[in-house]
């Protein structure tokens, strides 16, 4: 009866295991979305791509929420562990709303600015698909996920750079004449800064965790 109720209990490894297939999910909806503002003829599946990635994601976090519930034993603290799956699925949500920004108002030209952003935002997922699977030994990697930590904050602060830069520059070439223009390239701006934001946040969970078990 004993060996029948353990192998009914979740595993910790079952977390690590959710955490990291999370965080391919994160990296490639954050390519997808790199790819819709790229523009051209697949911009529609690209952004279908990451709606269905969001969908992915969802489940997995699911997942993770459902296996705190049922565990006895979890790696670290359950609070840590819902934050950190938590900011996860902010940052690919952001994405979503960043292709629906797109689709809503039927844009398929992207300022150069809004095309960086996306490569800082597959940067820091490529960050966060790093520094996830470090957790399965936080003292070993606690330097490593410092450094990471260190070089996310200043990728997102080229991201905030760009976003500012940009809307400073549309708004002197575009004028009242064309506020609506404004406004939309704006909201696709914001979005993606908060793209980042959220990556950062994943991050910093990470780097909170190492502190609290070293």
């Amino acid at each position: 009866m004993l060996r029948l109720f353990r192998t009914l209990m979740p595993k910790e490894d079952q977390f690590f295991h959710l955490f990291e297939e999370h965080s391919r999910t994160v990296l490639a909806g954050a390519e997808a979305l790199r790819a819709t503002l790229a523009g051209g003829p697949d911009i529609e599946q690209n952004i279908t791509n990451v709606m269905n990635r969001e969908d992915d994601a969802d489940r997995i976090t699911g997942e993770v929420l459902a296996a705190i519930r049922r565990s006895f034993i979890t790696p670290f603290d359950r609070g840590d562990i819902k934050d950190l799956i938590t900011s996860m699925d902010d940052a690919i949500d952001q994405m979503r709303k960043t292709v629906k920004s797109v689709a809503l108002f039927k844009v398929t030209r992207f300022e150069p600015e809004m095309i960086q952003m996306a490569d800082c935002i597959v940067q820091g997922a490529q960050i966060v698909q790093e520094v996830i699977p470090m957790l399965r030994s936080v003292g070993t990697n606690a330097g490593r996920i410092s450094t990471l930590s260190e070089h996310m904050t200043q990728i997102e602060g080229q991201t905030d750079d760009l976003h500012d830069a940009a809307r400073s520059r549309m708004f002197q070439a575009m004028g009242s004449a064309h506020a609506l223009d404004f406004w939309v390239a704006s909201e696709i701006l914001d979005h993606l800064e908060r793209v980042m934001d959220r990556l950062e946040d994943v991050v910093h969970e990470v780097h909170s965790i190492v502190i609290e078990h070293v």
